[in-house]
């Protein structure tokens, strides 16, 4: 059972991860594309970043370059976009 408490975690902890995203895209007033433009990573696959997803029904786990280009891209330090508690990835 410890498993399903880890995957639920981390999907929770994708997802805010994607809030985060958008906030700090919305408070920068660019789109979708020109953020994933900037980052160096395909528009769709930055829109499945703000919905915590990598593929449907797949928490997101991207790689530390993009999260560092991202937040470079957006004006943040990478601590603003990381959700402020810690998924359990207990197996």
């Amino acid at each position: 059972m410890a498993g399903k408490r880890a995957d639920d975690s981390w999907q929770a902890y994708a997802r805010e991860l994607g809030v985060n995203l958008q906030r700090a895209r919305l408070a920068k007033g660019l789109s979708q594309e020109r953020v994933a433009h900037l980052a160096g990573i395909a528009g769709f696959t930055y829109q499945k970043f703000e919905k915590g997803e990598s593929r449907p029904g797949t928490p997101m786990n991207p790689q530390l370059l993009t999260l560092v280009s991202l937040s470079q891209v957006l004006e943040v330090p990478i601590v603003d976009l990381l959700p402020d508690f810690q998924p359990d990835v207990s197996r």
